[in-house]
């Protein structure tokens, strides 16, 4: 009996040790599916921040761990992993940065074996491309005798990736294969302000329309110059790689791509758009944020003008200048597609400001945070006008209705007899 009561606390004491080994294990088993989980769901909201904008609309298509599949464009996970494995690095498919990577042979499909050319920039040829998730993306393919390595690359495109701004084109993905390095960007399918600006199939641009691309264009590059860690100089700013999107707002292209001077300032190659160039910086060759302002004071010229720094602009404004003192009468210089129709005050306020931007003395030159102020006060005061010049005619409007009225009608014909008679004899008294 006795043996049979040991035998039996010693099976339940078996049974207990498995009992509580067993949970340990599925303790361990749940917590580590369920931090795995985690990973994947933060990828996913990493992933779901990148807004691919079809045909440059502001309505955005989020890119998710749902869009990975076998017909993504998304480099699956490398051969001869495990099932699980696999799946645990699909969810990490976006780099720290938030870039999502892209295999050569997809983006070959994408622009029908690189044939959809639709721009040719400073860096090399830009394609149009259609994903296989039904996203237009534009393809730019840099210079192949460029000598940055793969590790450089990763480097920029990782700095690249961080910098993220609704004036910006921004950067949603990249390729690294066969010795190309790409880089995927939001399509514009609205174009460049150049091609707005001097295409004669094109309606002009409205003078409102001008100054609300200015103020687009300044805050991207305000952003670049101050809100960017470290600060990004774009040194080449002007109308074609400034692109506009479906809602007609801008956004600021060909920012951040490395060069030599990057790392040395004082590099021997003169580099940007001649005419657009800070005079100071072929001098000097130094490029400084107010390089840029100067880039940008030339574009506000070329806006108000509609002609480019190639078809003499500048000199079109030294010469106006000696008449206007740099400040009121710049009417004379306007794009003759407006036919007149836009506001003198904003006009010379404007050119006045642009006036600043190209002084010869880089500090006298206003920063972009100065210029974003001085272009939002003229947009919010334009509004108050406007709003002011709709409550008048409101406020006409209810007039003319009372004056409709039967009753109205004769009591302002018996107060018009009554101010006949009282100055009928005030006539008699003098």
């Amino acid at each position: 009996m006795k043996g049979e009561s040991s035998g039996l606390i010693i099976g339940i004491s078996i049974g207990v040790v498995i009992g509580v080994l067993l949970a340990i294990f599925s303790l361990f088993c749940f917590r580590y599916h369920r931090k795995r989980s985690q990973i994947g769901n933060s990828s996913s909201r990493r992933a779901a921040t990148i807004p691919i904008r079809t045909n440059g609309a502001d309505s955005c298509t989020m890119l998710s761990d749902s869009t990975i599949g076998p017909e993504s464009p998304v480099k699956s996970g490398r051969n001869g992993m495990s099932f699980w494995l696999e799946g645990f690095r699909r969810s990490n498919v976006v780099s720290a940065s938030g870039i999502l990577e892209y295999s050569y042979k997809d983006l070959q499909k994408a622009t029908h074996n690189f044939t959809t050319l639709i721009g040719q920039g400073a860096f090399g040829p830009v394609y149009r491309a259609q994903m296989s998730t039904g996203e237009t993306v534009a393809v730019k393919v840099l210079a192949t005798d460029s000598k940055q390595g793969e590790k450089e690359f990763q480097t920029e495109v990782m700095l690249l990736g961080r910098l993220h701004h609704r004036n910006l084109v921004n950067l949603i993905g990249y390729c690294a294969e066969k010795g190309q390095h790409m880089l995927l960007y939001v399509y514009m399918n609205k174009g460049s302000l150049a091609s707005h600006l001097y295409s004669e199939k094109d309606e002009p641009l409205s003078w409102d329309l001008r100054v609300h691309i200015v103020l687009d264009v300044a805050r991207g590059l305000e952003y670049l110059h101050d809100g960017a860690v470290p600060p990004v100089i774009h040194r080449d700013i002007k109308s074609s790689n400034i692109l506009l999107d479906q809602s007609m707002r801008a956004r600021v292209a060909d920012f951040g791509l490395s060069r030599e001077e990057m790392v040395d300032t004082h590099a021997v190659n003169i580099r940007g758009t001649f005419g657009y160039l800070d005079p100071e910086y072929i001098s000097t060759k130094t490029f400084t944020k107010k390089s840029d302002v100067y880039s940008f004071g030339v574009l506000l010229f070329e806006l108000i003008a509609g002609r480019n720094p190639q078809q003499g602009l500048m000199e079109y404004v030294e010469l106006a200048a000696m008449n206007t003192e740099g400040k009121v009468g710049w009417e004379e210089i306007v794009d003759s597609r407006l036919e007149g129709k836009f506001d003198v005050q904003e006009l010379n306020e404007v050119a006045t400001l642009a006036y600043k931007c190209i002084n010869r003395a880089p500090r006298k030159r206003p920063s972009m945070r100065d210029i974003v102020q001085v272009l939002s006060r003229i947009v919010k005061l334009r509004h108050n006008r406007k709003h002011h010049k709709n409550s008048l005619s409101a406020t006409a409007g209810e007039v003319s209705i009372d004056l409709d009225h039967p009753e109205t009608r004769s009591q302002i014909s018996e107060h018009r007899r009554e101010e006949s008679m009282d100055s009928t004899v005030d006539t008699y008294e003098v």
